[in-house]
């Protein structure tokens, strides 16, 4: 089953399945976000848009997700936030590059089949002195955790792989710097991690150099009822938003 049709099934139980379980520790990630100013944020992986009542509105934000049903339950709680929303894949993000001031990663490295992939094009959208603010479930290097390792081959068809070693992914991308890493809970299996990136990666920016990635890539979501649109969210006509922006 592929990761878009297993989240279209699991979206009417997703706030079920994961809010209450993950409320305190969300609140606490997103405690990480500066307060103040006006930055443009990528909410990457939005899912059902559990974050969303917890951003402070100060920011401009742009919510990103892979599936439409999951989208379409977060849309409600947006109303209150300067939010454009892009569906699309978290590995081929359809931005330029260093277009955003920082970029958020709740609980999506774990979920996509290239963790590394993910976390690269992440990188690669967010501004030099840009943060990236990670919370996910993580192995360590060295960790034998045989019973996550032994169930990982049919989490990961349904909904999350549970073998991921984040140090294996960060070790493949350059221009990133550890500032903080921190149990957040199951005895340290889901950890916050916060990453500054300080400089430009040496890579073509996947957004405009290859039309068959950018065919990939959904555009950006319309508004699905009338709801959405008397909530006035603005909606992207390009998914390709310019670094000006």
């Amino acid at each position: 089953m592929s990761l878009r049709s297993s989240y279209t099934l699991i979206a009417p139980f997703y706030d079920w399945l994961i809010g209450p379980a993950l409320g305190r520790v969300r609140a606490r990630s997103l405690a990480r976000l500066p307060r103040a100013g006006n930055a443009h944020i990528l909410l990457n992986g939005i899912g059902t848009g559990l974050d969303l009542p917890l951003l402070p509105a100060t920011h401009r934000y742009t919510a990103l997700d892979l599936t439409r049903a999951m989208l379409d339950r977060a849309l409600p709680r947006g109303d209150r936030l300067d939010l454009h929303w892009t569906q699309g894949d978290s590995q081929q993000l359809p931005f330029r590059s260093g277009t955003f001031d920082h970029v958020l990663l709740h609980l999506i490295l774990a979920i996509v089949p290239d963790t590394c992939a993910a976390l690269r094009e992440a990188a690669r959208v967010v501004k030099v002195g840009g943060r990236l603010f990670v919370l996910d479930k993580f192995l360590r290097q060295g960790e034998s955790a045989w019973l996550r390792r032994m169930i990982n081959p049919l989490t990961r068809r349904i909904a999350t792989r549970t073998n991921v070693v984040f140090e294996d992914a960060l070790a493949g991308i350059s221009g990133l710097r550890l500032i903080d890493d921190q149990p957040a809970l199951a005895g340290g299996w889901f950890r916050m991690i916060t990453l500054e990136k300080t400089a430009d990666q040496d890579l073509p920016d996947s957004s405009v150099s290859s039309s068959s990635r950018r065919g990939q890539v959904s555009q950006t979501m319309p508004p699905s009822n009338a709801t959405a649109t008397e909530a006035s969210i603005r909606y992207h006509i390009n998914p390709v938003i310019a670094p000006a922006l």
